[in-house]
């Protein structure tokens, strides 16, 4: 298994990130953190060593610099920047493409909060590379056209005590155009804290990663 702190260039600033990819691997998920965390989120973490135990790679990647995150902090200005957040998604994305040990390989984008509309603006921009996009109590609300344009599949996971998220993202899986799954993890809240609810999301990840994995290898019939 293959570990190492990286820096990811997109179009302003040089990102660090943790790539681990196993030998060998089937797929690669980027993750994108919500507003106010970062590569260091423990959940994240949490659910990246079960899906690299399900022979994944992972990255976890900062969406800001620590300039931009200083002034995020002040003024608010890039946490629900949704389209720049994307676009740095989509630089990740183009940039493990370059990378021996990751060229190729499918790409799950696993968004939490506002990453997970950061998910699907770069899904809808890179429908060749993403096999599919899971997010964690995630806005997709916030995705703007990205929602109906994206292709891809889409699981949401959403905490059953989390009653407006919960909403919402009934009412984003309404509008989307691409296959869909919710998921609701019973009295779970926003950040998944009580006892088991973190393992259910880790868990129906892995699930759903490793049918899109079946799936994509299956051989297309002609009529």
């Amino acid at each position: 298994m293959i570990s190492d702190m990286v820096l990811v260039p997109t179009d302003s600033a040089m990102l660090p990130g943790d790539l681990v990819v196993p030998a060998p691997a089937k797929a690669v998920v980027l993750f994108a953190h919500g507003s106010g965390s970062s590569r260091h989120s423990s959940r994240n973490r949490t659910v990246a060593a079960e899906l690299r135990s399900a022979g994944m790679g992972t990255l976890l990647m900062d969406l800001l610099s620590e300039r931009e995150e200083r002034h995020d902090a002040l003024t608010g200005e890039h946490r629900f920047d949704i389209p720049f957040l994307g676009r740095r998604l989509v630089a990740a994305i183009d940039w493990l493409d370059t990378q021996p040990d990751t060229r190729g390989l499918p790409v799950v984008v696993f968004g939490a909060s506002t990453g997970a509309a950061a998910a699907l603006v770069a899904a809808a921009e890179r429908p060749d590379r993403v096999l599919t996009v899971v997010s964690r109590g995630g806005r997709p609300d916030l995705a703007g056209e990205a929602l109906v344009a994206v292709r891809a599949p889409v699981l949401l996971i959403v905490g059953g005590a989390d009653h407006e998220v919960l909403r919402l993202n009934q009412e984003a899986a309404d509008r989307m155009s691409a296959p869909h799954a919710l998921h609701v993890v019973p009295g779970a809240t926003h950040l998944f804290e009580e006892p088991g609810a973190l393992q259910n999301v880790a868990d129906v990840a892995r699930r759903w990663c490793g049918e899109r994995l079946r799936a994509s290898r299956e051989p297309t019939t002609g009529v």
